[in-house]
Parts: C-alpha cells; structure tokens; sequence
C-alpha cells in the first residue's frame, strides 16, 4: 500500500509530462521545444496575469490560444491518481497510528561508499502518516480545484505534471528513513516549487520569485547539508535508527571549529533548524515566501498551507531526539518560531494583497508550530500542522475563488460587498478565518491554543517571550483576517464594473472549499486527545520524543491563561469590526499620524531593501568586478587574449617588411652584407 501512495503521484506526473511534451511537439513541429514566442504572445492577450497587471486584457470567453493537447487526460489521470493516494493514506493513518501497524519498506540498495551504506527504505510510522494525510489529501483537493482555476491555460498539462511532482518529492521527504533520503525529497520540493512559482515564465516578476525563492531556500539547505555531514562525521550513519541509539553517547561531545570547542549536539541540531528556516521560511530567512505568490493560486495553496513549508516542522518532529538532547538549540528554535509568530503578524495588518495577507498568515503560523517544538511538545506542533493545513488551504483556495469572480483583481481596496456575489465562498472563507483566528469548537481553536499553553509551562529561556510573542501575534491574527473579510465581502463596492460581473466558482472549485471547509472544524475536536491530550505516548509511540511531563503541566495551568488566546482574538475581531465597519475612517487616520510606522510596515520592515544593501549590491559589485577586472582585464588581458593580440602585433609589423619591391631587398642585403663585414673586422682586430 505505501509503495503506491508514494508512487502514484509520480505515475501521474510523467503522464502528464508526456503529455505536455506530445502536445508541445504538435503544436511546434519543426521547433526544438516548445513554441516560447507564440506562448509570449498568448500570455499577453489572456486572463492569466494572476496580479491583475493587464486588466484591460482579460475576458471570460476562452484561451486565446488552443489548449494543449489531452489536457482533459492530464486533469483526470492526475486528479484521480491523487484521490486514490489521498483514500490509502487515510487508511494507513488508521493502520499506523490507531492499530499501531508501523512500516518499514526496503526498496533497493542505493549508495554504497566505504562507511556510507544507504538503501532506499520506505519508512511509517505515526509522524509519517499524519504527514501522508495531510499532504495528499490537500494536494489531491488542489488538483481538483486546478481543473477550475486553471481553465483558461493553454498549459494545463505541464502545470498537472508540477504539481504531482512537487507531490512525489514531498512524499519522498516525509517516507525517508534516513537523512540522505530525506535531503533527496527535500530538494525535490525546492525544484517543483521554483517550477510552480515560475509556471508563468513569460512573467518577469514570476521569474524573479522563483529565483528567489531557490536562492533563499539554498542558504538554508547549506546549513542542513552541512548538519548531515555532522551527524554523519560523529555516528557513522544518516540512518534514523542509528543515528537515535546513538544519541545519548553524543551529550558532552565538542567539535573543533576555528579554534573553538563547540557542543557537538547543539551545533549540528542549529545546522539542521538552519535548514528548517529556509524551508519553512522563518524569521530571516522569510523573504521568499510572500513574493512567492507570483505563481497561480493553487500552487500557493498547495506549497505554503500543508506541505512544502511545513517540512521544516516535520523535520525537527522527526529529530526530537535529537533536539531533546540540545536544549540550547531548543531555546533557539523557540526564539526564532515566537519572533516570527509576531513579526509576521505585524506586517500582516496593513497588507493589500489577498494572497499576501494569507501569506504573512501561513509564515506567522509556521513560527506557532516552531514555538512547539522548541517547547518539547512536538506532537502539539504536528496537532497544529495537522489542523492549519485544512483552513489555510481553505483560505488560500477561497481567496483563489474571489481573484476569479473578481476578473483576476487581488488587491482588497479595489474589492467589497461581494457577499452578496458569492455567497458560497464567503461562507468558507469565514468558516476558514474562524478556524485561524481560533474560534471555539474550530481546529484552530484546540491546536493554536495548545500551542500557547506549551509555551506557557516551557523550561527554556525564551519560554515567556514565546509565550507573550504568540498571545499578541494571536490578536493581531483576528485583526488582519477579519480585516481581510470586512474589505473584500462587506461595505459598498469600490469597482462597480468588476463587482457586477462577479460571479461563483464552478463546481469543481467549489467543492474542495466544500470539504477543506469540513475539514476545519473535523480536524479539531476528534483528533485533539491524539495529538494533544491523554493519547499522545501511544498515539505517536517513539516516533516522536516529547518532553516528560510537558503534556501534564498543560492540562493544570491556570485558568485565566487558557481563556487568554480567546480575549485575543474577540479584541482582534473588535478593533477590525470598528475599524472597517463601523469607523472606515479610522484606518486612513491612523495610517496618516504615524506614516513612518505604518510604512515601516508596509515595506516588510524593509528586509527586502536591507538584504539587496548588504548582499545583493556587494555580491553584483563583486561579480561585476571579477568579470571585468579579473577575467577581462588580468586571465583575458595576460592570458589568451593577450598573447593572441601581441602575435597579431607581430604579424602585423613584419608584414611590413614585405613590400615586393626589388630595390627594398637589395637595400636589406645591402644592409645585412655591410653588417657581416662589420661584425667580421671587429671580431678579426679583437683576436689579434
């Protein structure tokens, strides 16, 4: 059964591939690819500008350009595989973590050099298979939803084929039993998400976050392919199971580094989590993910609600034992997770694009999940993955479902009173907000504020910073989501001509909004004892290492501190309601008395600016200067260009000499016979 969960998105994504390169070849015959130019001039003319750049250009009657051929195929045959893997993983979590039937598949022998011995083994036990379901079942959703959205796209196939493989990559990480494995499928969903990111290449700004979104992710996977090398270096192994016996013998382990002694197991760890920054797109290392909105709706939903971004969180699930042994990278862990919690919350609540706010919403979550794991309650922050996957694809979903009823417009001011447009999707996208906002009885609700009590009982450093970081992040959570709700489906329409032409979604778009919707309050209350309450040891057995007794202190802290996140979040909605219903001119107020704090906000805390100052700018210079001064000028000027430049100089000058004339020659043999006479009398008189 597992080898065909993980296999049958691959399945799906090399048909779908075929298919765009059959569909390629008819389309351009007599061409080497496919026909780029034709496809620039069709993305110009269609409705496929995802931010709303060309508006004059979008229509509702077709592509401009025939589809591909068998784009219908490529949508069913993937759509189906994915559905089929999304059902077997339902019932692998029931086999695995509720029958407690772990897994441990061996496919075939795959390295083998000297020490290093790698098969590539299939492994499920209860942290795998919460991730199973998590990821294809909104991916196989996303797949559906894509038929819809996507409609209109001339490349259908080659989208389907992207999103299956990011899929399989994904699946790969999260079945990995070794570190080597797990790299393997780590850097697979860093190459499906730049392929999905830039789907639209035609986009100069598409192309731009993509590129981005590599290079950033290649700063983090560094750090975690150098933390491999560490585990490596000191066990012997990158194998799970050797790596764990082993280590408790680590404790009091130091590395020689630069002179220093450093702990072996909090340096290696923070080489890890360096990975877990990128990827998860923590404070610092965030930049990627908002501009990362450049690609088409679906992929947004699909790479920062459920899986691409949360494979950091896993990926510290799955070492806690080897965190539990480091508590100095636990308290980073902690530190980074609660600082970006609020961070991202702030610049949240001035953002104007629909996609962006959910952005910043996922980044801010992601420093939630974090502040678990640096607590010691791991499976608290697989409770809280677990549940954000379902609403945050909803909202990301939904928001797709307004960009297309609103003719491909993003940005909020320009949307409002489309509750009365699409009513279908203001209601899941309500249902969504309530589940991140942490409404009672919503998934949010039980997974968000495990979350803050967890940080609340930590024994680390950063314990009650994380604890007041995610308790305000929390209030401004409500703030901008209800924000986001007021402006876009409340109050009087700002552009009269969109607002009239909007219209609902198809079906097939509907209906995964219909059961993410489900899915946000299904996900909460029934899994809470599993995850978070008297079920955990035997639900996640020793697939994860929680801290002893982390658990039995949530469930007896004070009273007043589990209503907390709950006060939050109604003085959220409060302050938003007065905002944007009853006062709308508050908003444009505030922002005018404090324009430097406000724009502050507004520009991100100007990391953008500040990472092209003191990277991108020296790292061009330095670029710039190499190619002119050092290959131009010094390795060109010396070496092949040079010497090639002084033999034509040469050349040039005895060709001179060669000017056919008879009397020239005699005065050169003149010259030399005079020249003979004169050296022989001098070397004659020096003899005698």
């Amino acid at each position: 059964m597992i080898q065909a969960i993980v296999f049958l998105p691959l399945i799906g994504a090399l048909i779908a591939g075929a298919i765009t390169l059959v569909g390629a070849h008819a389309r351009n015959p007599g061409g080497d690819e496919m026909d780029h130019g034709h496809d620039d001039h069709a993305h110009a003319a269609q409705a496929h500008d995802d931010h709303g750049h060309d508006d004059h250009s979008h229509d509702d009657h077709g592509p401009v350009e025939p589809p591909a051929q068998g784009s219908r195929a490529a949508e069913i045959i993937t759509t189906a595989l994915l559905l089929t893997s999304a059902a077997l993983s339902w019932v692998m979590f029931v086999n695995v973590g509720l029958l407690h039937h772990d897994i441990r598949v061996e496919l075939f022998p795959w390295i083998n050099s000297g020490d290093l011995k790698i098969a590539w083994t299939l492994r499920v036990d209860t942290l795998t298979a919460v991730m199973l379901v998590v990821v294809n079942t909104v991916s196989s959703l996303v797949h559906l939803y894509s038929i819809g959205y996507m409609h209109e796209d001339p490349n259908r196939p080659r989208f389907m084929a992207y999103l299956s493989l990011f899929t399989f990559a994904m699946l790969m990480l999260v079945t990995a039993d070794n570190l080597v494995q797990l790299f393997f499928g780590w850097e697979g969903v860093g190459l499906a998400s730049y392929l999905l990111i830039g789907f639209w290449f035609q986009k100069p700004s598409a192309n731009a976050a993509a590129i981005k979104a590599f290079v950033v992710n290649r700063v983090g996977d560094f750090g975690f392919a150098l933390g491999i090398f560490a585990i490596f270096a000191l066990v012997g192994s990158t194998d799970f199971e050797t790596i764990f016996a082993s280590a408790p013998g680590l404790v009091g382990k130091t590395i020689h580094l630069f002179r220093w002694d450093v702990d072996a197991l909090t340096f290696t760890c923070l080489l890890l989590f360096m990975g877990a920054m990128g990827k998860s797109a923590q404070f610092l290392l965030h930049t990627w993910l908002p501009d990362a909105m450049e690609g088409p709706t679906p992929v947004s939903a699909l790479i920062h609600a459920a899986t691409m971004v949360t494979a950091g969180v896993f990926m510290v699930a799955r070492l806690s034992p080897l965190f539990e042994l480091a508590p100095n990278a636990q308290a980073f862990v902690m530190f980074i997770g609660g600082t970006t919690a609020l961070f991202a919350a702030t610049i949240g609540l001035v953002q104007n694009d629909i996609k962006r706010i959910v952005a910043y919403s996922t980044c801010s979550q992601l420093g939630y999940m974090f502040v678990a794991m640096g607590a010691g309650a791991y499976s608290v922050g697989m409770f809280h993955l677990f549940t954000h996957a379902f609403f945050k694809a909803l909202l990301f979903l939904g928001s797709g479902s307004v960009i297309n009823a609103m003719h491909h417009e993003q940005d909020i001011r320009n949307m409002g009173g489309l509750k009365d447009r699409i009513p279908f999707t203001y209601t899941v996208m309500v249902i969504g907000t309530l589940a991140l906002t942490g409404f009672p009885l919503t998934a949010g609700y039980f997974s968000k504020d495990a979350i803050i009590e967890s940080a609340y009982v930590a024994h680390n450093p950063f314990a009650t910073y994380a604890f007041l970081a995610t308790v305000i992040a929390a209030g401004l959570t409500a703030f901008y989501s209800w924000r986001l709700i007021f402006k876009t489906f409340h109050g009087e329409p700002h552009d009269r001509a969109h607002y009239e032409a909007a219209h609902e979604s198809p079906y097939v778009m509907l209906i995964p909004l219909a059961v993410l919707a489900i899915g946000s309050f299904a996900a909460g209350l029934p899994f809470k004892e599993l995850f978070a309450g008297h079920g955990v040891e035997e639900f996640f057995r020793e697939s994860v290492k929680m801290k002893p007794g982390i658990l039995e202190e949530m469930h007896h802290i004070p009273e007043a501190i589990g209503y907390l996140p709950t006060v939050m979040m109604v003085l959220g909605f409060v302050v938003s309601w007065l905002f944007y219903i009853r006062r709308p001119y508050l908003p444009i107020e505030l922002a005018n008395q404090q324009p430097m704090l406000y724009n502050f906000l507004l520009n991100k805390w100007y990391f953008d600016e500040l990472y092209d100052l003191i990277f991108v700018r020296p790292a061009k210079w330095l670029g710039r200067f190499l190619w002119k001064k050092g290959d131009g000028l010094l390795i060109d000027g010396l070496g092949p260009d040079g010497v090639s430049a002084r033999v034509l100089d040469v050349a040039r000058n005895v060709k001179l000499l060669q000017t056919g004339y008879l009397y020239h020659y005699a005065f050169a043999m003149l010259i030399g016979a005079a020249g003979l006479i004169t050296w022989f009398m001098f070397s004659t008189g020096a003899q005698q």
